[in-house]
């Protein structure tokens, strides 16, 4: 198994040098989060992750999750990391201080989260789908309701899940049949069965908070009739003390391709009481809530899972000698050279290289929006990040959790045979890792809702801001010689973009299935275009640092001809999604679907 080593250098790249978070973090008024304060949380959590989640992450693997007469039981370790885990209080790091967090940003929490998924993606889903939980009650909860829930969930001790999928509506939710009847007491009564619920029932929590959507009877058909409940494992008293078991049981739980140690649950619900969230048939409005943090988490998992699988491909890398270099002998005392001399090794490893230390620069971009949506005063800059967040969203998830699928591959490639061992751990990454692609959207979805709702819907207004933003960055270096050839192929991808975008919404004008059609090449080119600006602002930032005589020369100089690298090696992969588009949509739908065969 791979000896997970959290990246702390390069996570405080992004945070402190390239995203300068010290000064973000005093503008929205995080006086706690100081440069010392940021780095111990990021040291303790490197530890954690490294020292206690990590070694049993195989393990988990391997034995999965039981259920016995309704009881589902993790496997060996998971429930005393957890109780380690709440201990140290790590649940508690961005909550609010009202529930008793402890107020602190919720970009810090994002970099410790990225270390939890790359040392144990399955254990860091557990705690990663309460955040989307208390998100949705804080911002749509009653008082009453946020007395009730918040304090326990944000202490860690209580957990918990959103429950949408059901065995005959995954994205098409409109077509729930999940009911809710409003009873004497004003609570209501819910009775269906919901699939593919992650962490649903499990031994870590005292208590398991679902996020449910229902209908209510007489409400509208379709998408426009779903309502949101708190469902509760067992009912909670108004002082937010354990009453009695709720009718919440696990049905069975999910033999899967990956993320074994995490419960994936069938949960049935057998007229349990639940309490309405938000207003009745607004219930999509307040769970996208819960699902626009889980898609920037499951981004996340792609990111983290690369780095793992690279850490893992780069020291097997390094020790197995197999031929000789092309180029000459390079370890004359051995019987052949290490494998990374050869070219194909170090194509697949700066692959994973570029698009893990990209995706967390993307993402390191975007959990300070999250902050800026949380602690900004100033109404018109929560807008302008809302609307940043709305178009790199839907990008941030699909690309990073296709190119983690990718990459994981890449680090079973590396190790050949022995990749495809169990005992090496690289082929648990790619296992694990798939899923990514599927849940809180499909790339397909996330590429809909990118160009159809958000780019078209718009009328292109959404991509103003983040393209005027590319624009001023390649304006400010245009005199930068070492610059000269990233802003010139950056410009020239901007350029594209938004003619393609022209392009298909003129297209689509007189046939509807062009934006099907183009939709994930779309998001593709989008999302390769946005690295590439990340990555030129990475090496504008390191120009500077090796300019200045920084001692950390060697990581500086790295960071260039990475940044080379993606602009040579990655970037062009944008050119063949534009061919594709540009292919239209008439030779997808030109065979029947009757004359599908086999």
């Amino acid at each position: 198994m791979p000896e997970y080593k959290a990246p702390i250098r390069d996570i405080k790249f992004v945070m402190q040098e390239l995203l300068n978070c010290n000064k973000h973090y005093q503008e929205l008024g995080y006086s706690d989060a100081s440069e010392d304060m940021v780095d111990a949380i990021l040291s303790e959590a490197a530890k954690f992750t490294e020292q206690v989640i990590a070694p049993i992450n195989q393990i988990g693997d391997q034995q999965g999750c039981t259920l016995t007469d309704g009881v589902v039981t993790t496997p060996d370790g998971f429930k005393d990391a957890y109780k380690q885990y709440v201990d140290g209080g790590w649940p508690t790091l961005s909550q609010s201080v009202e529930f008793g967090g402890q107020g602190l940003p919720h970009s810090l929490n994002g970099a410790i989260s990225e270390m939890m998924s790359a040392a144990n993606h399955s254990f860091a889903m557990y705690p990663g789908l309460s955040h989307g939980a208390m998100a949705t009650i804080e911002a749509h909860g009653t008082d009453k309701q946020k007395q009730q829930f918040m304090p326990n969930l944000v202490e860690g001790s209580w957990t918990g899940t959103m429950c949408l999928t059901e065995a005959h509506c995954g994205t098409d939710l409109g077509m729930l049949r999940t009911k809710a009847e409003l009873t004497d007491d004003g609570s209501y009564s819910l009775t269906g069965s919901k699939i593919f619920i992650s962490a649903g029932e499990h031994d870590l929590s005292d208590n398991i908070v679902h996020i449910v959507i229902a209908r209510i009877p007489g409400s509208p058909e379709g998408s426009k009739g779903i309502s949101l409940f708190i469902v509760p494992k067992f009912d909670v008293n108004d002082d937010g003390t354990i009453a009695d078991r709720n009718a919440v049981s696990c049905g069975s739980i999910e033999h899967k391709m990956g993320i074994n140690a995490n419960a994936t649950c069938v949960i049935n619900f057998d007229n349990a009481k639940g309490y309405l969230i938000g207003e009745v048939n607004r219930g999509l409005n307040c769970m996208f809530t819960f699902m626009n943090a889980a898609r920037l988490g499951v981004a996340l998992e792609g990111t983290a899972a690369t780095e793992a699988s690279f850490q893992g491909a780069l020291a097997y890398a390094k020790d197995r000698l197999q031929m000789r270099s092309i180029s000459g002998v390079k370890n004359p005392n051995g019987p052949a050279d290490p494998i990374i001399v050869h070219p194909d090794v170090r194509r697949m490893l700066l692959t994973q290289k570029s698009i893990a230390e990209g995706g967390r620069a993307l993402l390191g971009y975007l959990s300070q929006l999250v902050d800026v949506t949380h602690a900004e005063k100033d109404a018109a800059k929560v807008a302008d990040a809302e609307t940043r967040l709305a178009l790199l969203t839907p990008i941030a998830k699909a690309l990073l959790s296709e190119l983690g699928f990718e990459c994981t591959s890449h680090g079973i490639q590396i190790l050949g045979g022995h990749g495809f061992i169990k005992e090496w751990g690289m082929e648990q990454l790619v296992r694990d890792t798939k899923i990514s692609c599927i849940y809180e959207g499909t790339t397909g979805i996330q590429a809909l809702d990118l160009l159809a709702r958000k780019i078209l819907g718009s009328k292109g207004a959404i991509l103003k801001p983040f393209m005027t933003d590319i624009g001023a960055f390649c304006q400010q270096h245009a005199g930068n010689s070492e610059m000269a050839e990233h802003i010139q192929a950056l410009g020239a991808y901007c350029q594209q973009w938004q003619g393609i975008t022209a392009d298909v919404g003129k297209k689509a004008m007189s046939n509807a299935d062009e934006i099907g059609g183009a939709s994930v090449d779309y998001l593709m080119f989008a999302g390769y275009v946005t690295l590439a600006y990340f990555w030129a602002r990475m090496a504008a930032v390191a120009q500077d640092k090796l300019k200045s005589g920084d001692e950390d020369k060697a990581f500086y100089q790295a960071k260039i001809k990475t940044a080379n690298f993606y602009f040579k090696r990655i970037l062009p992969r944008a050119k063949g999604h534009a061919a594709c588009i540009e292919g239209g949509v008439d030779s997808m739908m030109a065979l029947a679907s009757e004359d599908f065969a086999f």
